[in-house]
């Protein structure tokens, strides 16, 4: 192994014998990617291993479809390729796409970016109001409102009320929390989004009241900011806290005193998606009468 290998860390490994299939199809894609990249600039892999610093027996081990390359060798690769690291990763053809039009906005000069920009930010106003019809969605962490506030709005508007996660359960079959035991966090998501699939594609006006981590898959995300006017409902961290254990769950202080610490952590990660949302609503300090009024009034530009 060379010294370089050494100090970024790689891992020269025989082929392993006990890889499922879909990893070795992930790992085969990648190394067949790798070998793209290299005859799209014309280069030998020697070539390649000096201007990346990674090893040329390691690089065969990748574009063999046998190696496990670390995202920092991805990038090393990537970098020497002059090329982004999405396009050394398996995508489908959406993210095909979507490198392909990376592809077309790097031919422009850079001061006709912010043009294009508002062009695209245009064409997605337009798309999506002529989607969203009269649906309205409320995110935001566990004990903003979400729920009660939705409720009350959809019997102001005469709408059908959708709370997400409970047609996920009529879906599945169980609660929430025996589904992600049982099954995973992973087929948790898939049957959120085929159920937001279904609430949109049956309810022309609606109000839906998703769950909190919602944000944490980008497709479903963008589905429903595609398929529904959305309004951010929150709240300071003490008042998430405090609604939450009024309703009785206790989860979040049952063995974990740093519960506080890590719900600020979570609204600060998720913050930047839930900004997402056509509207921001501030429960803090407010009635729920107070809450619901402001909401109302919120969304009747929406509903005209």
């Amino acid at each position: 192994m060379s010294q370089t290998q050494e100090t970024r860390g790689e891992k020269s490994a025989p082929k392993p014998s006990n890889q499922t299939s879909t990893s070795m199809a992930f790992t085969e894609e990648v190394g067949r990617l790798v070998r793209r990249g290299r005859a799209r600039r014309g280069i030998t892999r020697r070539q390649l291993a000096s201007d990346s610093g990674i090893s040329e027996r390691y690089l065969a081990q990748i574009e063999g479809g046998y190696g496990n390359p670390s995202l920092t060798v991805l990038k090393a690769v990537a970098d020497a390729l002059e090329s982004p690291i999405t396009y050394l990763l398996p995508l489908d053809d959406r993210h095909e796409r979507l490198n392909r039009i990376i592809d077309l906005v790097n031919r422009l000069a850079p001061s006709e970016w912010p043009a294009l920009e508002e062009l695209i930010e245009h064409r997605i106003v337009q798309s999506a109001n002529s989607e969203r019809a009269h649906r309205i969605a409320l995110v935001g962490l566990r004990g903003a409102g979400k729920s009660t506030l939705g409720r009350i709005l959809a019997e102001r508007l005469g709408y059908h009320f959708v709370e997400l996660n409970r047609v996920v359960e009529q879906e599945y079959g169980a609660n929430i929390s025996m589904l992600i035991e049982m099954s995973g966090v992973s087929t948790f998501r898939r049957y959120e989004r085929a159920s937001l699939e279904k609430v949109i594609g049956s309810h022309d006006k609606v109000v839906i009241a998703t769950a909190g981590g919602i944000v944490s898959s980008p497709e479903t995300y963008a589905l429903l900011l595609r398929g529904a006017h959305t309004v951010w409902v929150k709240a300071q961290p003490q008042e998430h806290m405090s609604r939450v254990m009024a309703q009785g769950d206790l989860r979040p202080m049952s063995e974990n005193r740093e519960a506080m610490s890590d719900l600020v952590a979570i609204l600060e990660a998720r913050s930047q998606d839930y900004a997402q949302a056509e509207a921001q609503l501030d429960t803090s300090g407010l009635t729920v009468e107070q809450s619901a009024d402001r909401l109302f009034r919120l969304v009747q530009e929406w509903i005209k």
